[in-house]
């Protein structure tokens, strides 16, 4: 299994009142580490949105643990949690500089056309990103 791994210092905009991580910024977090080990396969997501193809997020579960706060670095675990060639499952932890677990998280996602939001066969359409998939998945 394929873990990419990508390191976020916090920046005072992305916390609230109480000094911590506002909640929906793990979200951008999330993107930044789905864009990156998208990269690490080999991939571009912004070559696929190119070709006429994006990927919607269709479900998200996310369970928070420890706070991270401004000045902090935060280290975002992504990999493949499931994939069966057209719905794809990224899992998330997202740590904080002392090693905890500061959220787990999962987002689900298919891939659709541009124009009409009809879903693709990602498997058969790109069968090289498929292959890869299906090799780096948990």
């Amino acid at each position: 299994m394929l873990v990419s791994k990508s390191e976020i210092e916090v920046r005072y905009a992305e916390t609230d009142q109480m000094g911590i991580v506002y909640h929906a910024n793990y979200l951008i977090w999330m993107e930044v580490g789905r864009t990156k080990l998208i990269q690490d396969l080999g991939f571009s997501y912004a070559e696929l949105e190119s070709e006429g193809i994006l990927s919607p997020v269709i479900d998200l579960e996310i369970a928070y643990k420890k706070p991270l706060r401004y000045g902090e670095t935060a280290t975002v675990h992504t990999w493949i949690e499931e994939y069966n060639g057209m719905r794809i499952v990224y899992g998330y932890e997202i740590f904080t500089p002392s090693g905890e677990v500061a959220i787990q998280a999962k987002s689900s996602h298919v891939c659709v056309q541009k124009d009409t939001f009809k879903p693709i066969k990602f498997r058969k359409l790109y069968p090289v990103w498929h292959e890869a998939y299906e090799k780096a998945k948990k």
